[in-house]
């Protein structure tokens, strides 16, 4: 199992998705760009942090998207918290 390009391409889907609704949640000015950056990081995050607390995170590309935006508003609380 290596690295394939389908992959990727779903991983910036999901990113883009999840970075312009946390953008759009946290009524963030970062830029489509910033917010596809933040949206992978968070899925990330999201995949991280949710089973670890216990919440189950299911499966397919709805699920996939719902996890990376709770992680990219996360990212993008906190970045907001450091700014000020």
């Amino acid at each position: 199992m290596g690295f394939e390009i389908e992959s990727l391409f779903i991983w910036l889907v999901v990113g883009a998705v999840a970075g312009w609704l946390a953008g759009m949640i946290m009524k963030s000015k970062g830029g489509l760009i910033n917010n596809i950056i933040v949206g992978i990081i968070g899925a990330f995050i999201g995949g991280w942090m949710l089973p670890t607390l216990g919440v189950p995170l299911g499966v397919g590309m709805g699920s996939a998207i719902i996890t990376a935006t709770i992680g990219a508003v996360i990212l993008l609380f906190i970045i907001g918290l450091i700014k000020k």
